[in-house]
């Protein structure tokens, strides 16, 4: 087991290999890294990098079932490929450049930042996965009567302006697909103390919007663990690529097929 810092923090020491040979259709698995150990472990952000890149490789070559990465980071900044100089830390913090899509964002303790390492169909292609991604999202914030929302040109889930308070980002979305498998994923504000650090940068390029957790808006919430367990339907059927309908209810026909 790595240690609780530095470079393999929260990082599995080798890639377990699981079953080799044909997956079945639809299965995916989940791993919480560091996530169920008490107090959880903050996993540091490179050593999670080269552990996605190993778990890409195996799903991609269909040796072990499409797979969910649990996490929370230790804090780190992370540059996507669109990512503007001006939209850097005003006090200079290093960057760590990733090879997602999107702009800057920060990942750190109270934030559940969930990988799917899974084969998106063709049909269904990078954004209508983005989709699927942004539904369990929503799906799973109306369990705790919060009502999220997709928002025209911008990805991730939003909440709406309220008196006082700007239209609000509680959770981003950044991928890459490569091999028709993704990779990186989503970052959930949960605990109120993930969301400080987003005033030292413009988050995802957006100046005209605030970031939110759902213990901002609700008040006490339950453990990191626990929101990912209850992550786990929505991605399992979302993940699946069939038809859905969209809880916000914008598709004609009620159904969407990415």
């Amino acid at each position: 087991t790595p240690p609780a810092h530095g470079p393999g923090a929260g990082v599995p020491g080798a890639l377990a290999r699981g079953r080799v040979g044909q997956v079945t259709e639809h299965e995916l698995d989940f791993e919480y890294v560091g996530l169920e150990q008490d107090p959880p472990v903050q996993s540091e952000y490179r050593g999670m990098w080269e552990y996605q890149r190993q778990v890409h490789a195996q799903v991609a070559a269909g040796e072990i079932p499409p797979r969910v990465l649990f996490v929370q980071h230790s804090p780190v900044y992370t540059a996507g490929r669109r990512t503007l100089p001006q939209e850097r830390p005003f006090d200079g913090t290093p960057v760590v450049d990733v090879d997602r899509g999107g702009k800057i964002t920060y990942h750190g303790p109270g934030q559940l930042v969930g990988y799917p390492i899974v084969p998106i169909p063709r049909a269904i292609g990078p954004l209508g996965y983005v989709r699927r991604l942004e539904e369990a999202l929503i799906r799973c914030l109306e369990e705790f009567g919060v009502h999220g929302r997709r928002v025209d040109g911008r990805t991730g889930v939003w909440l709406d302006a309220s008196p006082g308070r700007l239209e609000r980002k509680i959770a981003a979305i950044g991928i890459r697909v490569s091999k028709q498998t993704a990779l990186h994923g989503f970052a959930f504000n949960i605990e109120a103390g993930s969301t400080g650090p987003f005033h030292n940068i413009i988050p995802c390029g957006i100046a005209d919007a605030d970031v939110t957790s759902l213990e901002a808006e609700i008040g006490p919430v339950p453990t990191l663990a626990e929101m990912g367990r209850r992550m786990e339907p929505h991605l399992r059927e979302l993940l699946a690529f069939e038809p859905y309908q969209r809880l916000d209810g914008v598709s004609p026909a009620g159904t969407i097929a990415g």
